[in-house]
C-alpha cells in the first residue's frame, strides 16, 4: 500500500476520505502538546480564553522534543503515549481539533468525539524519534515557555509518516488487527 500525501489544516473531506490502516505523509504545520499543556488548553477553553493557536483543523503532536542539537531544527521527537490526554482530548475535539499524532488506544470518549465531529487519530511510529525528527524543517515555540520540552510548539513538517488508528467511522486498527490474527483469541 502507497502512502498518501495530506496536509495541514485538515479539512472534513480529507478526514473523511482515511480509513484505520491508510498510510499517509503529512506535511505542513502541527502542534506538539502534551499532559500539562493539554489541562491549560482545556482550563482556557472552559474559561472562554483565547487559545495560543487555532484549533480549527489543527492537528497536534503527542510529543516533547528533545534538546536542539547544533545545526539542527529539533532534537529527536518521537510520539507520547496518547491515553495521558484522553480526559481533555473530546472538548479539544468539539472546539475544531482535527488530527492528533501519537501512540497506543484512545479512549472510549475520545473514539465518540472523532466519529462525532469528523476527526482522525494517527499513530507515529515509536522508536525511531531521530529519523521523524528530520521530517520537521520549521520549529517554534508559541506557548507555555514554562513547560520546557512539553511547551507548545509550531512545527512545520514534510513527509511526516503516520498510519490511520481511528478514523471518522470509529473504526480502530488495533482492534482490527488483533481481531485479524486473533490475538488475545485463546
Amino acid at each position: 500500500m502507497e502512502a498518501r500525501k495530506i496536509k495541514t489544516p485538515l479539512t472534513e473531506e480529507v478526514v473523511t476520505s482515511l480509513h484505520a490502516g491508510d498510510m499517509v505523509m503529512l506535511s505542513g504545520e502541527v502542534y506538539t502538546a502534551r499532559d500539562v499543556a493539554h489541562r491549560r488548553l482545556y482550563e482556557a477553553l472552559l474559561k472562554g480564553e483565547k487559545l495560543p493557536f487555532d484549533l480549527q483543523g489543527a492537528v497536534i503532536f503527542y510529543a516533547g522534543p528533545a534538546p536542539t542539537p547544533p545545526g539542527k531544527v529539533i532534537g529527536s521527537i518521537g510520539p507520547t503515549t496518547s491515553y495521558r490526554m484522553d480526559f481533555f482530548t473530546p472538548k479539544l475535539i468539539e472546539n475544531g481539533l482535527r488530527g492528533m499524532i501519537g501512540k497506543g488506544n484512545r479512549s472510549p470518549e475520545v473514539v465518540e468525539a472523532i466519529k462525532q465531529h469528523r476527526a482522525v487519530y494517527l499513530g507515529a511510529i515509536g522508536g525511531i524519534a531521530a529519523l521523524m525528527s528530520q521530517c520537521v524543517k520549521k520549529a517554534e515555540l508559541i506557548a507555555y515557555e514554562d513547560l520546557g520540552p512539553e511547551a507548545i510548539r509550531k512545527l512545520t513538517i514534510v513527509d511526516f509518516p503516520l498510519v490511520v488508528i481511528n478514523d471518522f467511522q470509529g473504526n480502530d486498527l488495533y482492534i482490527s488487527e488483533r481481531r485479524k490474527w486473533r490475538i488475545g483469541d485463546h
